[in-house]
């Protein structure tokens, strides 16, 4: 049997790359194809030794430094990757991985990170913090983006099974694609995360300094609230906007190395997260310290934070507002008896990295003997995929 993984882009080792490099050791005999490879050879590690094949646009000029810029040509890109020879194709999909080709005796499992955020339901957001709100340049991004649908729209027909990595992304999924999508959550690290029962009386928000982060509104939330300590933790264009106006009780750590970061989280009476996300690496990373998390209640985090019930792993606050936040980090503090550290640990190993490959080496050989049922060729799920024993 012959497996092709196909993924986008590969240029550092952030979110998507730790869900590619857990494929990579479900699917161990599979060949890696991607638009391009500009991986530093000291982050190469995940990748097992392989090297991946790649489209024409890793031979464009500057495409090392700017290939994001080449995103209209990147639909062409892989429709070129050639996967005839292959049995099974899995599509690591947050932009265009999905659109290869595929025949009729293939199957393609396609896992989707998110539809391509800036060409469907965030369009307007990404057209405004890019500038590209007016004018002549907005113009040809709307029709760049107009394009961009039409072909992501077309290219999910060629996807046999979607999975999603949250029920949030399933629904974006089924409002896009008008197609169903298992949910298969992503690998967290959580034996990186050792469980702490004593904390210290600061807050912790802890994310790459990026706009729809909303650091800098939590920051303000607590410039309201003096005597409540608050420790940022990441690095990011909002950087200097936080810095110019930072309260006396909010400590900027900037970036921090895994161990410090680590510390802090276990260290932390809990975390305050302000994004609507996809899913949420971060809340589950802080439980698997045993450290509860005040959140968004959107997106994500309705699934990594468990705020109703005995086993009360954090709450949720409702608006984007420093306000809501406020008011949220109260409720926190009246409440604090009904979260423990060990209800946040035991939420956290359900997305492990044992349970991901579990679900994903399951999930797929189901998925192959119902696509060679009508054929009479089923075989055992041991003959099928080669999940290897962690």
């Amino acid at each position: 049997m012959k497996i092709a993984i196909v993924h986008e882009w590969l240029d550092t080792f952030a979110g998507s790359e730790r869900v590619l490099e857990q494929m990579l050791e479900v699917f161990k005999q599979a060949d890696l194809f991607a638009v391009v490879d500009f991986v530093p050879p000291q982050e190469r590690g995940f990748l097992g030794g392989r090297t991946p094949k790649t489209t024409f646009i890793q031979r464009l000029p500057w495409a090392r430094k700017y290939f994001r810029n080449y995103l209209p040509l990147m639909p062409l890109a892989v429709e070129q990757i050639d996967l005839r020879g292959y049995d099974l194709v899995i599509s690591s999909n947050h932009a265009v991985a999905k659109g290869v080709i595929t025949g009729p005796h293939q199957l393609h499992v396609s896992y989707v990170h998110s539809p391509m955020r800036y060409a469907w339901d965030l369009q307007h957001q990404y057209l405004a913090e890019s500038g590209l709100d007016r004018g002549l340049k907005s113009a040809i991004a709307r029709t760049m983006l107009h394009y961009l649908r039409s072909w992501d729209q077309r290219s999910a027909n060629g996807v046999d099974r979607f999975v999603a990595n949250s029920q949030f992304i399933a629904r974006r999924i089924r409002k896009v694609y008008r197609r169903d999508a298992h949910v298969i959550h992503p690998p967290v690290d959580i034996d990186r995360f050792a469980l702490r029962h004593d904390k210290e009386d600061f807050y912790l928000s802890a994310s790459r300094l990026v706009p729809y982060k909303r650091v800098p509104l939590v920051v303000e939330a607590f410039a309201g609230m003096p005597d409540k300590r608050l420790l940022v933790v990441g690095d990011g264009p909002d950087l200097a906007r936080i810095r110019k106006s930072l309260p006396p009780n909010v400590t900027l750590l900037g970036y921090q190395p895994i161990e410090r970061l680590v510390d802090t989280m276990q260290r932390a009476r809990a975390l305050v997260f302000a994004a609507e996300e996809d899913f949420g690496i971060a809340p589950v990373e802080v439980q698997a310290c045993g450290t509860p998390v005040i959140a968004f209640g959107r997106g994500g985090s309705l699934e990594t934070v468990v705020a109703h019930g005995p086993m009360r792993t954090g709450l949720l606050f409702m608006e984007q507002t420093a306000e809501s936040i406020r008011d949220a980090v109260h409720r926190f503090e009246a409440e604090a008896d009904s979260f423990s550290a060990s209800a946040c640990r035991a939420h956290a190993e359900r997305f492990s990295v044992p349970a991901f490959r579990d679900s994903l080496a399951s999930f797929v050989n189901d998925e192959w003997r119902r696509f060679h049922a009508p054929l009479s060729v089923v075989e055992g799920p041991s003959k099928v995929v080669h999940h290897h024993p962690r």
